[in-house]
């Protein structure tokens, strides 16, 4: 069974970083397409961003050029660094992985729990 543990939220402030972690465990991370998305109140759960197996990437347009997905196969870890945060970031951001390429959340099969991330004005 595959599970998936975030870390790295916390509050910032306007114009800060934050580097959220997915540490993948029960399986080898690199077989997956990883992905993030959020989910701020009262809306639904967004993608944010992707990376496939072969490394490629993929973007919402509000994480374009601010926010870089990563992965480290040898640590079964997926990254998402956050630069340039806005108060409209602040959300709940899971971790998910899909034997499939694709950004849309019921094409992930494994979701983390969540890391609450929270920007200040």
């Amino acid at each position: 069974q595959v599970q998936l543990v975030e870390s790295g939220g916390g509050l910032v402030q306007a114009g800060g970083s934050l580097r959220l972690s997915c540490a993948v465990s029960g399986s080898t991370s690199s077989r997956y397409t990883m992905g993030w998305f959020r989910r701020a109140p009262g809306k639904e759960r967004e993608f944010v961003a992707a990376i496939w197996s072969g490394g490629y990437t993929s973007y919402a347009d509000s994480a374009k050029g601010r926010f870089t997905i990563s992965r480290d196969n040898a640590r079964n870890t997926v990254y998402l660094q956050m630069n340039s945060l806005k108060p409209e970031d602040t959300a709940v951001y899971y971790c998910a992985a899909a034997g499939t390429v694709g950004e849309r959340k019921g094409q992930y099969d494994y979701w983390g729990q969540g890391t609450q991330v929270t920007v200040s004005s």
